[in-house]
């Protein structure tokens, strides 16, 4: 229907109308107005059917609205636009047809033989009344509102728009000239008048429908136009090493295998290899850098060249010889602990790197976990495979440390504290390692308590017990209670043995 056409099928229907109407002007039988309902419920089943598939068209344009915003939101807003112009109409013909039936037997369109309702309301002398005035005002604004919406884009559906609502007047058989509203409505039986009106509802949706499609379509024209592509330099990698040769190609943005293109230029020089729609690249990459690919393009389009720029830029950097390798969490490695590191080579793929060390496996990429053992340095081997084939490697080495004394703790502080006796006799001995870089979960099973005056106590796990607390409680005021010997381990790594434990002194304020 884009550009103004009908279908067979509604011009079918609309020939028959005509029909109809020329019999029911030579006044022939009355069963020729029940007729009429079977017009009227085609048109109503091509209204109810029109409905659906412009509420589809309409969905698929919010969908594409949603995936390509700044393409067809301008477009969704355009048809929600025309739905809003098109139902309001529809429903205004609607109110007239329902108005024109009332206390009328509607059951068969026989009875609906007089043409005196709506020329009472519409028609007087040679004029129209003020409810014709209304109804033509209502058409034209229809007319003025679709055409506004569907602008000078959409010049041939507003055509097609215009035309189905044509008011200019009419020559009848006479040779003379009739105002359209009194040639198509004036002295018409009712079945005919409401099936007139059916009819312009069908107009209304197929106008609706040719728009959603006239919209899609000429958003479709514009995707495949080349002058919408964008030339695409695909290198064969993303980095170069000095003294390499470039290679790559050059695509466009939509990849077609048909695409034949007349001249194209890079970086000065006609190339000449094309192949399936694509222009394979093989030159110097030129000095260590950011190196720019520039050219042109060249096709035609509808009889005339035109051309796309090729705009694009690579690096070229030097061929390594050297690995990068760090210690994520410092530049030492500990001992008793899994040391994270990141192991890589500069230009070559994390598959094609290895590394090895005592205690050293690796996690994935170029992730690494380092758990030394004995000694107080570790030598980390590196080696890679260029692009080329050919070998390169590298090593460097760490320094293993222990890992700090803990520091004591009573209620998580350390030191010299002041508390009473009962929040010491139920307060966690603990240990930690302030300012280790390490988050380690250090696990007490056992410590000491002394009491100037009175035998050292010993006890189990990291609470006091009934010997520690009765120790605690013959303190006088102002004593000092010392916890020593804190036994700790790190959880996990029971067979690393950490350094004796700092003590803990408590001054007793009760």
């Amino acid at each position: 229907m884009a550009g103004g056409t009908t279908s067979p099928r509604q011009k079918m229907i609309n020939l028959m109308y005509l029909v109809f109407i020329a019999m029911i002007a030579m006044n022939v039988d009355k069963e020729i107005l029940s007729a009429f309902k079977i017009f009227d419920m085609k048109f109503a089943s091509s209204n109810a059917r029109l409905t659906d598939e412009n509420q589809l068209a309409l969905a698929g344009l919010e969908a594409k609205a949603t995936e390509q915003a700044a393409k067809y939101e301008p477009l969704l807003e355009k048809a929600k636009n025309v739905k809003t112009i098109s139902d309001n109409f529809y429903s205004y013909l609607g109110t007239i047809k329902d108005s024109l039936t009332e206390g009328v037997d509607t059951s068969s369109y026989a009875n609906l033989d007089k043409s005196s309702v709506l020329d009472e309301r519409w028609f007087t002398g040679d004029g129209y009344t003020q409810k014709g005035d209304a109804f033509l005002a209502a058409l034209n604004q229809y007319k003025e509102d679709m055409a506004a919406a569907l602008g000078p884009e959409f010049s041939d559906v507003n055509r097609a728009v215009q035309s189905s609502f044509d008011t200019t007047p009419v020559e009848n058989k006479d040779g003379k000239e009739v105002a359209w509203l009194k040639y198509n409505f004036e002295g018409y039986p009712l079945a005919a008048t409401i099936t007139r009106f059916t009819q312009m509802q069908n107009d209304i949706k197929s106008n609706e429908s040719e728009v959603y499609s006239s919209l899609l379509q000429g958003q479709l024209s514009k995707d495949v136009s080349l002058s919408n592509y964008e030339a695409i330099v695909i290198p064969e990698k993303t980095a170069f090493f000095s003294g390499e040769r470039f290679k790559g190609k050059v695509v466009l943005g939509r990849f077609d295998n048909s695409l034949n293109f007349d001249k194209v230029v890079v970086n000065g020089n006609e190339i000449k290899n094309l192949k399936a729609g694509q222009v394979v690249l093989d030159f110097p990459t030129g000095n260590v850098g950011t190196q720019k690919i520039t050219g042109e393009l060249v096709y035609t389009e509808e009889g005339e060249p035109k051309s796309i720029p090729i705009r694009s830029e690579y690096a070229v950097i030097n061929r390594p010889n050297s690995a990068t390798i760090s210690a994520d969490k410092m530049n030492v490695v500990y001992r008793g602990v899994a040391n994270p590191m990141t192991i890589s080579f500069a230009g070559i793929a994390d598959n094609n790197v290895s590394a090895s060390a005592p205690g050293l496996s690796k996690g994935g990429s170029s992730s690494y976990t380092m758990s030394p053992g004995s000694g107080r340095e570790v030598t980390i081997n590196v080696s890679g495979t260029l692009p080329d084939g050919s070998k390169v490697s590298d090593s460097k080495q760490f320094r293993i440390k222990d890992i700090p004394r803990p520091v004591g703790t009573v209620r998580g502080e350390s030191d010299i504290i002041k508390m009473q006796k009962n929040a010491l006799s139920i307060s966690t001995i603990g240990a930690n390692l302030p300012d280790f870089d390490f988050d380690l979960n250090l696990q007490v099973t056992g410590f000491k308590v002394n009491v100037p005056g009175k035998p050292t106590v010993q006890v189990n796990g990291s609470k006091m017990d009934s010997r520690a607390n009765d120790l605690i409680r013959q303190a006088p005021r102002g004593s000092t209670v010392q916890v020593f010997d804190i036994n700790a381990k790190i959880a996990g790594n029971s067979s690393y043995l950490l350094k004796q434990v700092s003590p803990v002194f408590v001054e007793l304020t009760n």
